[in-house]
């Protein structure tokens, strides 16, 4: 092996080491109520109209990004948030979906996307019964 193909070689391995991961999206939760890590308390894929409905993004790398989640009723836009994160290590970020009048029946979709790509979503239905 030549020398110039050895130092091309030490350049690679030395770069591989030194990436650094990326920030993903490991797991995506729905529920009721939030633990105090913004993970989700009570899973639920069941509301009432009167219900709490929030979403945990459970990410893991180290990395900045922006969260975001677009809650849908029948393909309906209800609602978008977003969220710059930044973490060096395994995180939760909450998103809530709010509603003071209560949340008509149906079909719902919340969509996850980290920097604007899709990284999932959740289909849940509010009914009068869980």
């Amino acid at each position: 092996m030549s020398k110039a193909v050895r130092a091309l070689l030490l350049v690679l391995a030395a770069a591989a080491a030194c990436s650094k991961p990326t920030l993903r999206v490991v797991d995506i939760q729905l529920g009721r109520s939030l633990n105090a890590d913004n993970s989700v308390r009570e899973h639920a894929a069941a509301f009432t109209p009167k219900d709490s409905i929030y979403i945990s993004v459970l990410t893991a790398g180290k990395g900045s990004a922006t969260l975001s989640v677009r809650w849908t009723l029948g393909g309906r836009v209800l609602d978008e948030a977003k969220k710059p994160v930044s973490y060096t290590d395994a995180a939760a970020t909450d998103f809530g979906l709010k509603s003071g009048w209560g949340f008509p029946k149906g079909e719902y979709t919340a969509e996850v996307f980290l920097d604007g790509q899709p990284a999932g979503s959740r289909k849940f239905r509010v009914d009068e019964r869980r």
